[in-house]
C-alpha cells in the first residue's frame, strides 16, 4: 500500500494528538486501569499491619482485579486470592470467631487475612518484600527451600532465578502494580 505524503503527516500528526492526549489525562487513564476499590478496609487493615495500602492495592489488583467473589482455579478465593486452608489457618491466629470459608468473600475479612498473611510472610523473611511475595505466590515452604537450597536468594535484582515461571511472572506483576499505585494515589 502507497502512502502519499499528504497521508503520511496526517497519521504524524494524528499520532502526537493521541499521545498529548494520553499524556494529559494519564491520571484518567491509570485510574480506570489502576482502580482503588475497599479503600477504607485496606487503608485500617494496612496500618493494623504495619503495610504499604498500595501494595495492598497492588496485591489485590493483580490477585483478582478487585473482584470479591473471585476464585482460581486451585479454589483460592475473594480479593486477595486466599486458600481455604490458609484462611483457616489465619483465622485461628486473628481468633477470628465463626470463622468459615464464605468469610473469605467478604471484603473485610479477606483484606484482613490477606493483609496479615502478607505481613507474617514478611516477617518470615527477614522483611524481604520480594521474599514473601513470591511465597504469598508459590507457597512459603517452596520460596524457603529454594533460598536454603541457593536456587534464588530472594533478592529483587534475581527474580529471573525464581524456578516457577507463575511466581516469578506474579511477583514482577504485584511490583509494576505497586509502583503505579504508589504514582496515581500517593499525591
Amino acid at each position: 500500500m502507497k502512502f502519499g505524503r499528504k497521508r503520511l503527516w496526517f497519521l504524524f500528526f494524528l499520532l502526537i494528538l493521541i499521545l498529548a492526549a494520553y499524556s494529559l489525562y494519564y491520571p484518567l487513564w491509570g485510574k480506570l486501569i489502576y482502580p482503588f476499590h475497599y479503600e477504607k478496609e485496606i487503608y485500617y487493615y494496612a496500618d493494623k499491619f504495619q503495610k504499604d495500602p498500595y501494595l495492598i492495592a497492588a496485591v489485590i489488583h493483580v490477585e483478582s482485579g478487585f473482584d470479591s467473589h473471585a476464585i482460581s482455579p486451585k479454589g483460592a478465593r475473594g480479593l486477595m486470592q486466599i486458600m481455604p486452608e490458609t484462611g483457616e489457618w489465619a483465622a485461628m491466629a486473628l481468633e477470628i470467631e465463626g470463622y468459615n470459608q464464605g468469610m473469605l468473600f467478604d471484603p473485610q475479612h479477606n483484606i484482613k487475612i490477606g493483609t496479615w498473611y502478607l505481613s507474617f510472610l514478611q516477617d518470615r523473611f527477614d522483611n524481604n518484600l520480594i521474599a514473601a511475595l513470591a511465597a504469598y505466590n508459590g507457597g512459603q515452604s517452596r520460596v524457603a527451600r529454594w533460598i536454603e537450597e541457593g536456587v534464588w536468594d530472594g533478592v529483587g535484582e534475581n527474580i529471573y532465578k525464581i524456578p516457577y515461571a507463575e511466581t516469578r511472572d506474579y511477583v514482577n506483576k504485584v511490583l509494576r502494580a505497586y509502583d503505579n499505585y504508589q504514582k496515581m494515589y500517593s499525591s
